[in-house]
């Protein structure tokens, strides 16, 4: 794959950013009562639960644009707000969405949550998803956006060499997440079958989707991401698949780790590279800025202090705005005035323009050119 050197929009340092599926046949109802827990429990500052509809309304005191809406397909609109680090303010909102018309059946509900905080995101901070999302297993709303691949799990590569490469394309270009691919040297017993990103900090745990190939997938695994992504998979290794447009930043050979082993225990270098990955500029995808912008214009969740900000604010503009209009007023008063004076002087009186006498010359002082002058100030930009 080759490198992009042009520059367009990046991940901000503050933003944390998904997008994925819940299979299950109420996933409104499960965040709503993880929300509702959360909250009982002191770890959530408050809570919203709005109608896609009325969230992109715009009121007098709160006028929003065509950014606020998240769009026809929006299902319901949560909002959540926390604290970490003792007084770091985290906001966050989930929007959920009916399947598109082309998917089959059972492919789920869509979801696409983003969080921002005051200051650069800390891995070691609490996962935005497991605010809305119960952490179990039972609830299944870990789904990539990518058919058939799951977080919080492992994913075996497609054995068919065709789906493998369209996987990878899909992986880099459509997906939300970083991916991660593990080759098992050896059928792994049980403890090694779990996710190695298990052990990553939970901020990061949530974004990582890792598949695994199987012993015998070595050569041709291999051979599709060297030929889709320009990348090699060590044998018994791992590497972190890049995004697509790729970065500068990437180095294939720094990203691949030559040995892992699925015993249980913890991979220090593999655990390293994914966290130093994460660290590098992330290209963000136009729904993820759509998101994102929703996010910080279309917020509900104010605190009293900040509604009576919003408040004052809001009387100020509109007292800028108020006396803005009665200058205008004023100016376009004077200037009609002005201009009547100067028809009135320029018809005697009698409602239109006398002609010149014969042979007299036209000069800056005639009534005409006093009409001129007079509306010559709605040329003016700064009157």
């Amino acid at each position: 794959m080759a490198k992009n050197s042009t520059s367009s929009p990046t991940v901000p340092d503050t933003a944390w950013l998904g997008r994925g599926r819940h299979l299950g046949p109420e996933p409104e109802q499960d965040v709503r009562r993880n929300l509702i827990a959360l909250k009982a429990a002191g770890v959530l500052d408050d809570f919203l639960d709005l109608d896609p509809v009325e969230a992109a309304r715009s009121t007098v005191l709160h006028p929003r644009d065509e950014s606020a809406d998240p769009g026809p397909s929006a299902r319901r609109l949560f909002e959540a707000r926390w604290r970490v680090a003792d007084d770091v303010t985290v906001r966050a909102q989930l929007t959920t969405y009916d399947p598109e018309a082309r998917r089959k059946d059972g492919e789920g509900v869509t979801w696409v949550l983003a969080a921002e905080a005051e200051r650069a995101w800390d891995a070691h901070w609490p996962s935005p998803a497991t605010m809305f999302w119960p952490d179990s297993d039972r609830v299944p709303w870990d789904h990539d956006a990518v058919q058939d691949l799951r977080l919080r799990s492992t994913n075996h590569l497609p054995k068919d060499d065709d789906e493998l490469r369209h996987r990878l394309r899909e992986c880099t270009r459509q997906s939300w997440f970083i991916h991660l691919v593990v080759h098992e040297a050896m059928t792994p017993d049980a403890a090694g079958e779990q996710p190695v990103s298990r052990f990553l900090p939970p901020g990061l745990r949530h974004r990582v989707v890792e598949h695994r190939a199987t012993p015998e997938q070595a050569q041709i695994a291999d051979f599709a991401m060297k030929r889709e992504l320009s990348v090699r998979m060590p044998r018994g290794g791992a590497v972190i698949l890049p995004v697509a447009p790729q970065g500068q930043e990437y180095d294939a050979e720094r990203f691949a780790v030559r040995s892992v082993f699925l015993d249980g225990s913890e991979p220090t270098e593999l655990l390293d590279r994914i966290k130093e990955f994460a660290a590098l500029p992330r290209p963000l995808p136009a729904d993820a800025e759509q998101a994102l912008t929703r996010l910080r214009q279309g917020w509900h969740l104010l605190t009293p202090d900040e509604e009576l900000a919003h408040a004052q604010a809001m009387v100020t503009r509109y007292a800028e705005a108020l006396d803005a209009m009665t200058k205008s007023r004023d100016l376009y008063q004077e200037a009609a005035e002005a201009a009547m004076a100067a028809l009135n002087e320029a018809s005697g009186g009698e409602g239109a323009p006398r002609p010149p006498a014969p042979g007299s010359a036209r000069t800056e002082a005639s009534p005409l050119s006093a009409l001129t002058k007079a509306f010559s100030r709605f040329r003016d930009p700064n009157k």
